[in-house]
């Protein structure tokens, strides 16, 4: 059986090649840098090293980062009230909250003050709303990582039955709303799901992001399946072992798949939005 694996790290190259351009081409003619405003708290290792990550491949495309970080201790309130200055700062296109938050915040209050024209990592529930209406939105970054890299390989969505194991708010449900809206037949397993592997060897495309190292064994999929796997813990170990590969039509690696694809996605809608504020006829990326 000839594979098909699906490379992350080369169709970012790729997609990050035509972004730097287009915004290349803005800032020679005159119009600003765009700008993402990356909002952390506290000083937790992992957030840091991700927004490190972050940051250093929005400098690769052109586009600004600037950092906001607040106390471990900060209140809602004072979470909201930083967001509200950068909603109506005309010089920050998009906006971003590395999680973890702290305990003591709301973060679905915090996140919900992102203005929807500037929430390109997708968590404001009118983003959820709009992404499950299927009208034109900022989705979450992960589901467009996914549903991109398989657009670009050639794997077919349509008819298809996707399997997704997780529910998280920031992959499985949103996720879920894109394959629908390209008719996909959905189904979502989490933990309190019975018999899994029912489900997950009826699918078509399976989708595995629970970050649990090694999680789904061969027995989860049906043979000629194609497997996402979204799942990294701090080993760098994916979800799949290594031998459910053998059994699929298509696989992303980990590392190399879904990952590199995840932020090439927030670097896209934030040069969108950008787009969108200095001259709209240049979108499209």
């Amino acid at each position: 059986m000839d594979q098909i694996i699906l490379d992350g790290k080369a169709l970012s190259k790729r997609i990050n090649a035509r972004i730097s351009e287009q915004i290349a081409n803005a800032v020679n003619g005159g119009k600003r840098e765009p700008c993402l405003a990356l909002v952390l708290f506290g000083e937790d290792a992992a957030s840091d090293g991700y927004v490190r990550m972050k940051a250093r491949a929005c400098q690769r495309v052109g586009i600004l980062a600037k950092e906001y970080r607040l106390p471990e201790d900060t209140t809602t309130e004072e979470a909201v009230a930083l967001i509200e200055q950068l909603n109506v700062d005309t010089v920050t296109d998009g906006i971003m909250i590395q999680h973890p938050l702290p305990a003591q915040l709301d973060e679905r209050r915090i996140t919900d003050t992102i203005a929807i024209s500037k929430d390109v990592d997708g968590l404001n529930s009118a983003t959820f709303g709009a992404a499950a209406m299927g009208e034109k939105a900022f989705y979450s970054a992960s589901p467009m990582a996914i549903v991109n890299l398989l657009d670009e390989y050639g794997v077919t969505i349509e008819g298809k039955h996707a399997v997704i194991i997780g529910r998280s708010a920031i992959l499985g449900r949103p996720l879920s709303f894109l394959l629908l809206n390209r008719n996909a037949t959905v189904t979502i397993c989490h933990s309190k799901t019975v018999n899994l592997l029912e489900h997950t060897q009826r699918a078509d495309i399976l989708i595995c992001g629970v970050n649990k190292s090694n999680f789904v064994s061969p027995d989860f999929i049906k043979t000629g399946a194609v497997v996402v796997d979204a799942g990294y813990d701090d080993s760098g170990e994916g979800d799949c072992q290594k031998a459910v590969y053998a059994k699929a039509s298509a696989y992303t690696p980990v590392p190399g798949g879904v990952g590199p694809m995840i932020i090439t996605s927030l670097l896209k809608q934030t040069a969108e939005a950008y787009f969108r504020n200095v001259n709209p006829c240049e979108s499209g990326l």
